[in-house]
């Protein structure tokens, strides 16, 4: 489990061509706060997250592979806040 705050606000000031926006704690990713689960089945439980209305939008079209080895699906809570669950590729 992993928690952090997301309240970078230094993206708001930045030159996004020369300095992309990816410290993962922008406060845009939604919410205040930010959680990621390991798990297994990550496929099946984007399919359970996807019925209960409750991905973030941009995991409605399916789970994403990152450029760091994981598989990954995103929904937020009644607050808004960012639940990454997410799984080794393998």
């Amino acid at each position: 489990m992993h928690l952090w705050q997301a309240d970078d606000e230094s993206w708001r000031d930045r030159d996004t061509i020369e300095k992309p926006v990816r410290s993962g704690a922008e406060s845009f990713i939604a919410g205040t706060a930010s959680f990621r689960v390991m798990c297994a089945g990550v496929d099946e439980l984007w399919e359970e997250l996807s019925r209960a209305g409750v991905l973030h939008p941009v995991s409605h079209d399916g789970v994403s592979a990152t450029d760091y080895g994981t598989r990954e699906a995103w929904a937020t809570d009644d607050d808004g806040d960012l639940i990454t669950f997410f799984e080794p590729r393998g």
